[in-house]
């Protein structure tokens, strides 16, 4: 029980930060739910325990308006985990579904924690081509080809000419910054710390191009893709606004968008977690031509490698497949859909531009094509998700030559 008791606590601190010190997130059984009496029975360790629920309580991985919506999965007999407000509390600040099966999800070793599935027969999506994976095309784009389709090339490289340094109310100044900002959660947040030293050693680093790591920790695609919930979504956009105030730039001059984004303790199965992500990235870079006006270019990546996981938090193969999900978002944009429309002379523009930015995926210590590869001590030791100092240097780097080599982030990102 202490050892599973811990594999949960680990997730949910890691995926929650903010909700509570870890010693507070239980692990249970959910005995009984009385969504109108706001109250929920949990058995742990033996005992039952009685729980306040709030409308504001946070319920990881639901979207719901409101709180019956949000806990429409928790079923009597469910193994779940719960975060009261403090040690002694009766009233619950959050709770998880936890321990599903079903889908992909991983295997367990003895002491219960999840082991990732085996990788050995995955190639990175660039390399699959046209060949298959259960059923679906390899590449980067439709046909199992990695190049952009011409006329999305032609589109992008438009766009980048006209990114221009602006001022903070989002007019031309040759005295102005032209924002990149990152979007996403922890793990993208590490890989952002690693761009921004790399970014320090540039040489060739336009000097009106600004950085701002917008990406948070436990704030995953379900969590924000809805800036007006009043939950997660809020606190995610207003803390991406006390961001940018924080480097002295503005919305009207965000101009380049980067997107990492992954759900946690995914249980789907493939292609459904795939697709869900895919319809939660949509709504994500549907927020943006309201919020951020000048955001003309957003480039995606899907997750790092996850086979040296020890949770259950994004593990092999979810991270593998949320390239499927990126892949499909981006051609559902090339394929006309108009919710995604990004070209005014067609109709109301819905979403920026989209593209594959770098491809963070590799078989673990098998090289890639290009030579990159992950190795154990690229990630933490406590999860084997989150990146250690060498893994976000690895992948800081490949953003750097990215940003540096692409044919539409050249124009701008590198000196005039």
């Amino acid at each position: 029980m202490k050892r599973t008791l811990v594999r949960g606590i680990l997730l949910l601190a890691l995926l929650c930060p903010s909700l509570l010190p870890a010693q507070e997130i239980l692990r249970s059984t959910l005995k009984k739910l009385d969504v109108p009496g706001k109250k929920v029975t949990v058995e742990i360790d033996g005992k039952q325990r009685e729980f306040t629920l709030t409308d504001d309580m946070r319920v990881l991985n639901s979207t719901g308006k409101d709180l019956a919506e949000r806990l429409k999965d928790f079923k009597e007999g469910s193994a779940i985990m719960v975060a009261p407000v403090s040690r002694d509390s009766k009233v619950l600040r959050g709770i998880a579904l936890g321990d599903q099966q079903g889908g992909n999800q991983p295997a367990r070793k003895n002491d219960g924690r999840p082991v990732s599935a085996d990788t050995k027969s995955l190639k990175p999506l660039n390399e699959l081509g046209e060949s298959k994976y259960q059923g679906f095309e390899g590449g980067f784009y439709r046909g199992g080809n990695n190049e952009r389709p011409k006329d999305h090339e032609a589109a992008g490289l438009k766009l980048a000419k006209q990114v221009q340094p602006l001022n903070s109310q989002g007019q031309p100044d040759p005295n102005g910054k032209i924002v990149l900002m990152s979007v996403g959660m922890s793990n993208t947040s590490q890989s952002s710390e690693g761009f921004q030293r790399e970014l320090r050693e540039a040489s060739n680093l336009n000097p009106h191009v600004q950085f701002v790591n917008a990406a948070q920790g436990g704030m995953t695609a379900a969590a924000i893709q809805d800036p007006e919930d009043g939950r997660t979504g809020k606190r995610y956009w207003d803390t991406v606004d006390q961001r940018l105030q924080q480097a002295r730039v503005s919305r009207e001059q965000v101009q380049v968008i980067w997107i990492k984004q992954a759900d946690a303790g995914p249980n789907q199965g493939f292609p459904k977690y795939a697709q869900t992500l895919q319809a939660e990235l949509a709504r994500i870079v549907q927020i943006f031509p309201a919020r951020f006006p000048n955001a003309k270019l957003v480039y995606l990546s899907s997750r790092t490698y996850g086979g040296y996981a020890t949770t259950g938090l994004n593990p092999e193969p979810y991270a593998f497949e949320s390239a499927f999900s990126v892949k499909w978002l981006i051609d559902q944009q090339i394929n006309g859909d108009k919710s995604l429309n990004f070209d005014p002379a067609r109709g109301e523009v819905k979403a920026p531009w989209l593209s594959w930015g770098p491809y963070l995926w590799a078989n673990g210590s098998t090289k890639r094509q290009d030579g990159f590869s992950y190795e154990p001590a690229d990630f933490t030791s406590n999860d084997g998700t989150h990146q250690s100092p060498s893994g976000q240097r690895n992948v800081g780097q490949l953003l750097l030559t990215f940003f540096e080599s692409d044919s539409t982030t050249k124009p701008w990102f590198t000196r005039p």
